[in-house]
């Protein structure tokens, strides 16, 4: 008798830093909610962002559809992953299911949300104060991801969040350390860009930064990139910093 073929492999940590790339290093995603009244599964795009703690965020108006259905049930599921040339289902995506969690005007986190989806978004300046446009943190309970055919896994939500004890210290330094690297080091901010994202494309900006990573922008394009190991001191950021200019000067033969 043939062994039964297994669908769901074992999630490992390559799987993990896909699922975690794929989610943070989006601009948009799908969102799947039950319409109220009709119960009746909906789907529309939102854009996406990220807290510091790598919970998707949306910005959403009350005028939509998605909206309303959150307010009524929080359930909802996130499709991340843009297929490139070629057959879509060849190419890597995963669905996320989220509990959302609207975030009040008045809340502290609110004006970090804020500025950190309008780095990622500028435009999003234009409508993110009007009175009915929330933020909501779309918090992870599990995921499944597809990275190609034949490699299908099933994460929960530690898999996707950051684990660190320096989350609320690298939030407070984010801003100054923004400003720094792209003031004082766009060559190397390009370099990154270059080196760990593969792009070809210079102009890049920091974003983004959390204790798991580097968020980028180059116009409408996003490049998300991980650090090797989770910040666990906010000291710690200038040598996580060194370590992707170490594997610059490699890659350029130096040693």
């Amino acid at each position: 008798m043939k062994e039964p073929v297994q669908t769901i492999r074992d999630t490992d940590e390559e799987a993990r830093r896909l699922a975690r790339r794929l989610v943070r290093g989006a601009r948009f995603g799908a969102i799947a909610v039950l319409e109220p009244g009709t119960g009746f599964p909906f789907a529309s795009r939102v854009l996406t962002g990220t807290d510091i703690d790598g919970t998707p965020l949306i910005l959403v108006s009350a005028l939509s559809v998605h909206t309303g259905a959150l307010t009524a049930d929080p359930r909802a599921s996130l499709l991340f992953g843009e297929p490139a040339k070629g057959d879509p289902l060849a190419h890597p995506r995963i669905t996320v299911r989220t509990r959302a969690e609207r975030v009040a005007r008045d809340d502290p986190a609110h004006a970090r949300l804020r500025t950190r989806f309008i780095a990622r978004h500028p435009k999003a300046a234009l409508y993110a104060d009007f009175p009915d446009f929330a933020f909501f943190r779309m918090v992870p309970e599990s995921a499944s991801l597809n990275g190609g055919f034949g490699k299908a896994f099933v994460l929960d939500a530690s898999d996707l969040l950051i684990q660190s004890s320096a989350i609320a210290e690298v939030a407070e330094i984010e801003p100054g350390a923004i400003e720094h690297m792209n003031a004082d080091h766009p060559d190397s901010v390009d370099s990154y860009a270059r080196i760990h994202g593969k792009s070809k494309r210079t102009g890049w900006k920091v974003c983004g930064i959390d204790c798991a990573g580097l968020d980028l922008a180059n116009g409408d394009e996003i490049l998300r990139i991980e650090f090797d190991t989770p910040l666990q001191q906010a000291s710690g950021l200038r040598a996580k910093f060194s370590e992707l200019s170490r594997t610059l000067l490699e890659n350029r033969g130096v040693h």
